[in-house]
């Protein structure tokens, strides 16, 4: 079944008291996959929400996020806080599938709006942390002749770049696929040349690590540069 009736009629059948549902996802664009799953926000006027579920509607797998007016306010304003989207993206960019009382209209307009302020500025104290630790991390992958911790360190210093490079840019976090997404999207070119670098660093070829770490070079000089000597923090 098409999955804008699918996920509405499972919004009907199971949700009649519904104010407001959005269908969201990869199940909507062209990177669609055979394991993709509905990803539906539903608002309700209260209990039993709020709620997460997973199940199997129709052969589709769907998650759902069930909230109260009230609740999804406090997600989408812990979510701001860390910079990341997840919720204000679903209902932004996502299928209008109920909309009893123009909550949903209401979330829609919200949701765009706060997406397209940007997340809020990254305090110096943090931004010195992401730089430090990513200069350290840096340091270890140029001197670590062990092959499968090679791995482990390029894995994560892509993730720490990706998000360092986001945040000096302005732009919101993602997480797993949506990171990549996010850093595509903001910076084509630097999103190329850190993962065709770690792809090279991961696949062992002979100047796979220098080119890794001159694309995450690039990230710290764009942040304001490495960070090691003179780094202190207080808790």
């Amino acid at each position: 079944m098409d999955p804008v009736e699918t996920a509405r009629e499972l919004v009907r059948d199971r949700f009649p008291q519904a104010r407001a549902a959005f269908l969201a996802g990869s199940v909507l664009t062209d990177r669609r996959t055979p394991t993709s799953d509905l990803d539906i926000v539903v608002l309700l006027p209260g209990p039993p929400a709020p709620y997460r579920e997973n199940l199997i509607h129709r052969d589709w797998p769907v998650e759902l996020f069930v909230h109260t007016e009230a609740v999804w306010h406090a997600f989408a304003d812990r979510e701001t806080a860390n910079r990341l989207s997840p919720l204000l993206a679903m209902c932004a960019e996502g299928v209008l599938l109920a909309d009893a009382d123009g909550l949903g209209a209401a979330l829609r307009a919200e949701s765009r709006e706060r997406l397209a302020a940007g997340p809020p500025a990254v305090p110096a104290e943090e931004l010195d942390h992401r730089r430090y630790a990513l200069t350290d991390m840096l340091d270890d992958l140029r001197s670590c002749p062990d092959r499968q911790e090679r791995v482990y360190l390029v894995t994560h210093l892509l993730q720490r770049a990706s998000e360092l490079a986001l945040l000096t840019g302005g732009h919101w976090l993602g997480g797993g696929k949506w990171l990549s997404r996010r850093l595509a999207a903001a910076d084509p070119g630097l999103h190329g040349r850190l993962t065709a670098g770690a792809t090279a660093a991961i696949s062992g070829t002979a100047d796979g690590p220098d080119r890794f770490a001159a694309a995450v070079d690039e990230v710290l000089e764009r942040a304001g540069g490495p960070l090691w000597a003179g780094y202190s923090h207080r808790r």
